[in-house]
């Protein structure tokens, strides 16, 4: 394959999608709006599945050193009731299918497979745009601009790529997540550490769109996402830089609830984030463009349900495959690519097999039932 692959983001996906064609002998460069890997936190927690993750992992030749950063005892998990019954609990045996690393360490590792300089930190994309013969312009914040012969969108849910291939935009599905986080939680907050456990915790009622979820990460934190099913106007009426108000304002919705529940929003010990949760329309597809493409997010950004960051990095691994593949017809790769993803992302998991895959075989008649009611 002659042509160099210039990849637009280094999250998860891109990253991955570098590492795939680095180990077949092909180069790729990485561009970046971050400016450098520590310039900001990376996010919470990810178990990575059996079924996705892992396999865009082994096509990395990284499953060893993933097995390096997995947090033991993160695949505990436990089901709540809003009155802090425990509707099902879980503990970590080693045998699970959904082993947790943080997003941070898991960035990390790949970035620390890749050729030294196939990132460039510092560089935004602002635009890009079709100059003929399979090759696009990408323009960066700081004036300068690159020539791709093989353009891939790894840019995420806004991505500055995608408007060469399809006029979709992300719009806002009603519901929104806020972050809190409860620092040396094992002495500072003893009675929610005992609520939350050794892994994941999920606090339900019976209502749809509302919900106190939350992780026990590495270095004595308790990660909690509220989520909360309301306009964006709400949430603009909350002066998020004010924390007391802030966290009055949202734990006033869940009256009725457990306080070591709720202690995950007033005990935080950073004011709460707002985080919009924005989706692309379901089955979103394009035509053919020569010689651009997308992953992850750029590609079908999907509300929040533990499987965006695993077919992020499987996106990367099958475009990196394909690739390899075909070093004579790019065009044909990238065809092939496009249509696998589009069935991938079209075809849902069968709600059996998610559930079996979370909680095991013995799933209580009583959290099947909640499940059910919140559907409803």
């Amino acid at each position: 394959m002659n042509t160099s692959v210039t990849i637009i983001g280094a999250g998860l996906g891109g990253l991955t999608l570098a590492r795939v064609l680095h180990v077949h002998g092909i180069q790729a460069t990485v561009y970046e709006a971050e400016a450098s890997p520590t310039s900001r936190l990376q996010g919470g927690m990810l178990d990575i599945h059996d079924y996705n993750g892992q396999l865009a992992l082994e096509a990395a030749g990284l499953m060893d050193e993933f097995r390096g950063i997995v947090l033991e005892g993160r695949q505990a998990l436990r089901v709540l009731d809003m009155d802090g019954t425990v509707l099902f609990e879980r503990g970590d045996d080693g045998t699970g299918g959904r082993p947790e690393a943080q997003r941070g360490d898991l960035r990390r590792m790949l970035l620390d497979s890749l050729p030294e300089g196939t990132v460039h930190w510092g560089r935004k994309a602002v635009g890009a745009r079709t100059l003929g013969d399979g090759r696009h312009e990408v323009a960066f914040d700081d004036g300068t601009t690159v020539v791709a012969g093989l353009l891939v969108g790894a840019d995420g849910a806004w991505s500055r790529i995608r408007p060469l291939l399809t006029e979709a935009v992300p719009e806002y599905s009603g519901t929104s997540i806020v972050e809190t986080y409860l620092y040396e939680a094992d002495t500072r907050h003893v009675a929610v550490t005992k609520t939350v456990g050794g892994g994941s915790m999920f606090g339900a009622g019976t209502t749809e769109g509302i919900g106190i979820n939350a992780h026990r990460e590495r270095g004595d934190t308790l990660h909690a996402y509220v989520e909360l099913g309301k306009p964006l106007e709400w949430f603009d009426a909350i002066d998020f830089s004010d924390a007391e108000a802030a966290k009055a304002r949202i734990v006033a919705e869940f009256d009725g609830w457990s306080p070591e529940l709720t202690a995950l929003i007033t005990e935080s010990d950073v004011a709460p984030i707002h985080r919009p949760a924005f989706a692309l329309p379901f089955g979103l597809r394009w035509e053919r463009v020569p010689g651009v493409t997308l992953l992850g997010d750029a590609a079908h950004l999907a509300l929040a349900n533990g499987e965006g960051a695993n077919l992020a990095m499987l996106d990367g691994a099958e475009l990196g495959k394909a690739l390899a593949a075909r070093p004579d017809d790019v065009e044909a790769a990238l065809a092939e690519y496009e249509q696998a993803m589009f069935v991938r992302c079209e075809t849902p998991i069968k709600e059996d097999f998610l559930i079996e895959s979370i909680f095991g075989e013995d799933v209580p008649e009583r959290l099947l039932a909640m499940f059910e009611e919140r559907k409803a």
